[in-house]
């Protein structure tokens, strides 16, 4: 098959002599569906922006097939297109009289599985529906080379299994960044890794599981390959020095025994070790609390885009985990969000109880002009926890963060670094109420038991929202509001 897309020793860094890309060689081929696989911030969507020009290498080249058009659909919806109505936003992409404009977007959103009329605002689609705007809109394009970037977050099993039988069925060459495992395994036919550590790429032909499994032979055969020349370095320092002390043309024996150990150094290879997970953790729980943390009495579901409000009895209790489901675009988010800015018309939050929230979008939960630092140490003050630098920075090293990312502004992490970002905070905040909505969106699989056992353990009352049953069912649910 025709390669559309190279890499050629193509190196790329935000900080002087701190790569993210180190040299990365590789190649696309037309048709081909290829999975990009790494750590959180190691560098997956940086990569997107480098084939759409939004980057530049800084050193090495990237070659494109003459022609080639390139469309993304990101994580998170531009919140300057939030504002727009759903024509004036497919608008972007499609040139041509409004009529084409609309026979464009309504082929677009079929593809999709979403009704919407042309004047509704793409801020009052809820996140598993703007995930479908954002796909949408990548696909009215009608590009050569199609980019995924985490498509199935905030889409519920329904949205996820159309997205599948799509990808299946589509004959142009598709990229997709993805911590969803069985969505993957269903239409990849390689995987691109990419090692947070050696900043290198390799490409693994097969499906998703084929591809894991390769990668863990590969580390074995090569850590055992590290751990003979270790030994025969070893030996031979050991006779160098032994050499060295006896004179004359020992001293000669003991030079070349020294020039085979640097060889030797030399031949060892840099191991791709397996993503490191976070440390296991625990969410502590407000003190002074009373006995009933939040009751709901009503609460408005969205059917046709019409509110209707239905009456609830809904009360949480110091130690009781609500799960709140239903379908995207049916109100959940609206919900949650408006009982932890104190804004929900049927629900109460006890007097005093200090709130946790986790946003699918986390503007609403972080800022993110302030650094990793601050923002963890600003849960430490509100919860009159310990706020000396080295606990702060402990704290942000169980979750994979450097002594150099603490001090960089919440705003330029990956998406999936502002979730574990978020999870570090509500440790430090110890919460009375924890509202999670779509706590697993953006993150690295590996990380998602050791979270889930954090929140089955958390001894407040906790409300989330998610997906993802994978999850939700590592976690104690003792009471359930059913939006249908």
């Amino acid at each position: 098959m025709e390669t559309i897309v190279r890499f050629s020793a193509v190196t790329f860094e935000y900080v002087d002599d701190k790569p993210l890309l180190d040299s990365v060689s590789f190649s696309v081929r037309r048709g081909l569906k290829v999975t990009i696989m790494g750590q959180n911030g190691a560098g997956k969507s940086t990569l997107f922006k480098l084939l759409l020009g939004k980057l530049k290498p800084n050193s090495g080249q990237i070659a494109m097939d003459k022609g080639l058009t390139i469309a993304a659909a990101h994580q998170v919806m531009d919140p300057a297109h939030r504002d727009l109505t759903i024509e004036q936003y497919f608008g972007q992409y499609v040139d041509g009289p409004t009529h084409e404009v609309r026979r464009k977007m309504s082929g677009a959103l079929g593809i999709v599985n979403l009704v919407a009329p042309g004047d509704r605002l793409v801020g009052s689609f809820s996140g598993g529906q703007q995930a479908r705007l954002l796909l949408a809109a990548a696909l009215v394009q009608n590009p050569d080379l199609l980019l995924l970037d985490e498509p199935t977050n905030n889409l519920d099993p329904e949205g996820i299994a159309h997205l599948s039988d799509f990808l299946l069925n589509y004959k142009k060459t598709v990229l997709v960044i993805s911590h969803d495992a069985d969505f993957l395994n269903s239409f990849t036919q390689g995987v691109l890794y990419l090692d947070t550590f050696t900043h290198k790429m390799d490409f693994f032909a097969g499906d998703y599981y084929d591809v894991v499994e390769d990668i863990k032979a590969r580390i074995e055969k090569e850590q055992r390959a590290n751990a003979q020349l270790e030994k025969n370095i070893l030996a031979n320092k050991e006779k160098a020095n032994f050499f060295a002390h006896k004179g004359g043309k020992m001293r000669l024996v003991a030079k070349k025994m020294r020039d085979k150990v640097v060889e030797m150094e030399e031949a060892k290879v840099d191991v791709r070790r397996e993503d490191k997970t976070i440390r296991p953790f625990e969410i502590g729980t407000q003190e002074a609390m009373y006995e009933t943390v939040l009751h709901i009495s009503s609460y408005n579901v969205i059917k046709d885009h019409v509110p209707t409000t239905k009456e609830a009895n809904v009360r949480l209790e110091r130690n009781e985990h609500l799960q709140i489901t239903g379908p995207n675009g049916i109100g959940k988010t609206t919900l949650i969000e408006s009982i932890a800015d104190g804004s929900a018309v049927g629900a109460v939050i006890a007097k005093g109880t200090r709130v946790g929230y986790y946003s699918q979008d986390f503007a609403r939960s972080l800022d993110f002009d302030k650094t990793v630092y601050q923002t963890l140490e600003d849960a430490a003050i509100e919860a009159g926890g310990e706020t000396t630098e080295r606990y702060i920075r402990g704290t942000a090293a169980k979750f994979l963060f450097t002594k150099d990312q603490v001090y960089n502004p919440v705003g330029t992490l990956s998406e999936g670094q502002k979730g574990l970002v978020s999870f570090a905070r509500l440790e430090l905040l110890k919460p009375g109420l924890l509202i999670l909505d779509e706590p697993s969106n953006h993150i690295n699989f590996r990380h998602l038991p050791v979270i889930a056992k954090a929140l089955d353990q958390f001894k407040g009352a906790l409300v989330i929202v998610s997906h993802l049953n994978e999850f939700v069912w590592q976690i104690r649910i003792d009471k359930y509001l059913d939006f249908e």
